[in-house]
């Protein structure tokens, strides 16, 4: 998930240019689907409320630490974990749900259509180690190599491994952009690629790409995060604010609770801050241009 296209914070034309209603400062998680909806949240906080807005780029557990020290009002795509949300809403109390923002998250591990085509029983997750070799690179060891993106991303993969006994050695590609190149050039050049991703993402309207089954989850499954042997459950993304922020941030606030739009929606911006060189400002202005009736909703009234 690489954060490279994030938006200044810049007042844009069309803005009023009353006194400002106070500044907001929307986390900035490395990956773009989080990036586009910042950035929409972002342009309407400006351009429709008169805020000032603070798109600060922080990885997902220091983002919740800002909640803290007043360095974070919003983390606007939050995908599960428990263990921050028992740290930092129940026991600190300094954040706050705030809703879903309507998307629904899945990850888990693909390869490219080819291998799938060629290789039909590849896609179920018993049958790996024996293709194991196809996967071998440099950097995984004899093994084969199931290629993750940045560390600071959810993921079990480490457990998966071991406990479903597959002869493979997780590999971190470092970022959002080098799972995206790997995935592209494995379909292009017919080249062999296990992969940690996820959806929603626009990826999937340019690239052939098929899911591994792995253990179906079930509820509870991944309670123990040295004894997951299951599959990633369908996540129903949702928004965290500060406490303070939920208590005084007046209609900003309320805009960020009523946020809420589809995984097309997302890809839509994601797709042209990626492939299209727009800003993440311009693609947000792009789409809020061509969805009057939606983001009107969330307005406060």
């Amino acid at each position: 998930m690489d954060s490279s296209s994030t938006s200044t914070a810049a007042p844009q034309a069309g803005a009023t240019s009353a006194a400002s209603a106070g500044t907001v400062k929307i986390a900035i998680n490395p990956w773009v689907g989080y990036e586009a909806s910042a950035n929409v949240v972002a342009y309407l906080l400006k351009n429709e409320l008169n805020y000032n807005v603070e798109l600060p780029e922080i990885k997902e557990q220091l983002a919740w630490e800002g909640f803290e020290t007043g360095d974070v009002d919003v983390i606007i795509e939050n995908w599960g974990h428990p263990d921050l949300k028992k740290q930092f809403i129940e026991e600190k109390k300094t954040a706050q749900e705030a809703g879903s923002t309507g998307n629904k998250g899945i990850i888990g591990w693909y390869v490219p259509k080819w291998m799938a085509d060629k290789y039909p029983d590849i896609t179920d997750y018993k049958n790996l180690n024996k293709y194991a070799d196809l996967f071998k690179t440099s950097e995984s060891g004899g093994k084969g190599q199931l290629l993750d993106g940045d560390p600071s991303y959810v993921t079990n993969d480490e457990a998966l491994v071991k406990n479903l006994k597959l002869n493979f050695k997780v590999v971190t590609g470092g970022s959002e952009a080098a799972l995206l190149k790997s995935a592209t050039q494995a379909q292009e050049q017919k080249k062999a690629l296990l992969f940690y991703f996820w959806t929603p993402h626009w990826i999937f309207d340019k690239v052939d790409l098929v899911r591994v089954n792995l253990p179906a989850y079930t509820e509870g499954c991944d309670a123990d995060p040295k004894k997951v042997a299951c599959d990633y459950p369908e996540m129903d993304l949702d928004k965290i604010v500060s406490t303070k922020f939920a208590q005084t941030g007046g209609k900003a606030y309320e805009l960020v609770k009523n946020f809420t739009w589809t995984n097309e929606d997302q890809n839509a911006v994601a797709n042209d801050m990626t492939n299209n060189g727009m800003t993440g400002e311009e693609a947000a202005k792009k789409w809020i241009e061509a969805n009057p009736a939606k983001w009107q909703a969330w307005i406060p009234k």
